[in-house]
């Protein structure tokens, strides 16, 4: 599945897989929530709205089923960013 970054309340990333009808949304908290059941419309107006958080707390949150799933965005922010050498600060090395 496709995954959408995006920045909107609490939600990092949305995707959806049509066949099955199954949205999965990832939260800052790095849980990751897949909707089962979700038509086409719903995931339409959740990836278009210009207010998706608020869409997705009336429309989804509680009129799908839902289940737990491991993370992806909250991964990739595990990843190492180079940068972060540039910017910590003296003696905050956590490989040592």
């Amino acid at each position: 599945m496709e995954m959408k970054r995006i920045n909107a309340g609490k939600l990092r990333a949305i995707g959806y897989e049509p066949r099955e009808r199954i949205l999965r949304v990832e939260l800052d908290d790095g849980s990751a929530i897949e909707y089962s059941g979700v038509g086409n419309e719903v995931w339409r107006r959740l990836s278009t709205s210009g207010a998706a958080w608020s869409y997705y707390r009336d429309n989804i949150e509680e009129e799908f089923t839902s289940r737990r799933a491991a993370a992806t965005v909250a991964a990739e922010k595990k990843k190492s960013n180079p940068l972060d050498d540039l910017f910590k600060a003296p003696g905050d090395d956590a490989d040592n």
